[in-house]
């Protein structure tokens, strides 16, 4: 049997202490920036070869033709086709204004429309209060509030629907087609719409004779009545004084005789204005009354 001895190059060999690449690595990987290093190597021979390729302009265009054929095959799919619109919650004629802002020529893929941009389309519509779209089983599904007129603005332009704030629903043929709505007229009127409501909601009585209402200087109403008769109501408190008129009317049948306005913008005067005729007729009476002139 061999002996051993401790200077043996054998076992100096096989001695893992003996080793001075292997101290000098392990002394490496005990230092952070050099494990830091081989960590971000391979990323950085990645990102260098992939810069390397795509500095070459054909390589970077190819890649775009490939990100166009992949974008193309995902779109054309059936399951992001558009087939039809819809439209719920709109008339005949708002679809009609609908369809036309969204001229679309299905079927279409859903990559190819922003929803927002179309509903800005929309509710930029006079007659549309909100709309909301959405895509769903390959249906552009449209859903809408319309607004309400509920006053007809005249100007000497045009005959104007706008709705209880004062909002623009559209334009008006004609009167008799919202014979069911109050008029309006007077510089300002559109900006007040709410107050001539007030006012046509406690006119009953008179609605049969009420022709509409006239904003006068930007400050107060007139109701005007059939037979150019005017009720000339207060800046402040004219629903209150419009309710006491209709309740002396109805008391001695004062808007059927020959008056021309009734006066009420000094709540504490009322004023009463004849017409030419029914004056020389008062005048005449309380002439014979006082015994000057002599009935014929």
């Amino acid at each position: 049997m061999r002996q051993v001895g401790p200077a043996d190059p054998q076992m100096a060999r096989l001695d893992p202490s003996a080793s001075r690449l292997k101290y000098r690595m392990e002394r490496l990987m005990l230092t952070p920036l050099f494990r830091l290093g081989l960590k971000t190597l391979p990323y950085a021979v990645v990102i260098g070869a992939g810069v390397a390729w795509f500095s070459a302009q054909d390589n970077r265009d190819s890649f775009m033709l490939l990100v166009e054929d992949v974008r193309d095959i995902v779109e054309s799919r059936p399951e992001f086709q558009i087939q039809v619109m819809a439209i719920d919650g709109a008339g005949p004629q708002v679809s009609q204004q609908v369809r036309q802002v969204l001229p679309i020529d299905f079927p279409v893929s859903s990559f190819d429309l922003s929803l927002e941009e179309m509903q800005a389309k929309v509710t930029a519509l006079d007659a549309v209060q909100s709309a909301q779209l959405r895509i769903r089983q390959g249906v552009l599904q449209i859903d809408i509030v319309e607004r309400q007129p509920s006053v007809l603005w005249r100007t000497e332009e045009a005959l104007t629907l706008l709705d209880h704030g004062g909002v623009r629903v559209g334009t008006a043929e004609s009167r008799s087609h919202h014979a069911d709505l109050p008029v309006i007229a007077g510089e300002g009127a559109e900006i007040v719409v709410g107050e001539a409501l007030e006012l046509y909601a406690v006119a009953g009585p008179l609605r049969g004779r009420l022709r509409g209402f006239e904003r006068m200087g930007e400050r107060r109403w007139d109701v005007v009545l059939d037979r150019d008769q005017r009720i000339m109501l207060p800046e402040s408190g004219a629903v209150r004084a419009f309710e006491r008129t209709i309740a002396m009317d109805q008391a001695v049948d004062m808007l059927s005789r020959d008056l021309l306005a009734v006066d009420l913008r000094l709540p504490h005067r009322p004023t009463i204005r004849m017409s030419k005729l029914a004056t020389q007729e008062m005048w005449r009476i309380k002439a014979i009354e006082a015994g000057g002139v002599q009935q014929q």
